[in-house]
């Protein structure tokens, strides 16, 4: 009797490290502490120490329902392996139905480049080139067929203001602000595991109106999980409210 009471406490303190890694493997990578693949890897081994917590707090769950102590701890053993195991279980379910790729831009032809940013992602994985996966541009158009340049009829300057403006209030870190060439670098972190990404805004004259263009590229993995592709679609839709209301 005695060992199936500890299946219950023993749940509750496996979640309970799992819980604690999470967040120090969260808390290292939103610092830039230990480089990225060590966070990462803490949260892979978090979620694996999760599933292992729901599993034996199942045990003493059902062995507790026989009039056994220990249901809270059992509980909380699944309650603390569930959370531990969302991040990444998470990234499963994002992950299907877009394509494994995170370098998306409005302009295929000619995609606004970066030059501030280049030192920033020393180190990183992911090459600025646009050279992996070679049907890369290909993967994109049919994923993202909505993700096209952004033509106003307000003049480069006052969009440019207005596109700097939005990119403050989306929370991006400004890298760089260049407006005689009408380019805008900053960087996104993602609220949660805290995953940088760059941003580059190219604003120019186009047929007497000004044209907006975005390219957006994760510094690590190899699937975005579709963020990049949502984070140009909310610059852009922030950015038409904005010039809507200051033409009203």
């Amino acid at each position: 009797m005695e060992g199936k009471s500890r299946a219950a406490r023993w749940g509750g303190r496996i979640g309970i490290v799992a819980i604690l890694l999470l967040a120090a493997a969260i808390a290292a990578n939103h610092l830039g502490l230990l480089g990225y693949e060590l966070p990462l890897m803490g949260i892979a081994v978090a979620a694996l120490l999760g599933v292992i917590a729901i599993l034996v707090s199942l045990i003493g769950l059902i062995i507790t329902l026989r009039g056994k102590p220990g249901a809270g701890a059992a509980v909380l053993g699944v309650v603390l392996g569930v959370v531990a195991a969302a991040p990444l279980a998470s990234t499963f379910v994002l992950g299907r139905g877009v394509p494994r790729i995170h370098d998306i831009t409005t302009d295929l032809a000619n995609p606004p480049q970066f030059e501030a940013v280049v030192a920033l992602r020393q180190g990183a994985p992911n090459a600025l080139d646009r050279s992996t996966p070679a049907d890369l541009a290909e993967q994109q158009q049919k994923a993202y067929p909505d993700l096209v340049t952004l033509t106003v009829a307000e003049q480069p300057g006052k969009v440019y203001v207005a596109a700097l403006e939005t990119a403050k209030e989306m929370g991006w870190t400004l890298d760089r602000s260049t407006p005689e060439k009408g380019l805008i670098e900053a960087t996104a972190v993602t609220r949660l595991i805290g995953f940088k990404d760059d941003v580059a805004i190219r604003i120019t004259e186009k047929d007497g109106g000004t044209a907006v263009d975005l390219r957006s590229v994760s510094r690590v993995g190899v699937s975005d999980l579709g963020a990049n592709a949502k984070r140009i679609r909310a610059f852009l839709d922030a950015l038409k409210a904005k010039l809507a209301t200051q033409g009203s």
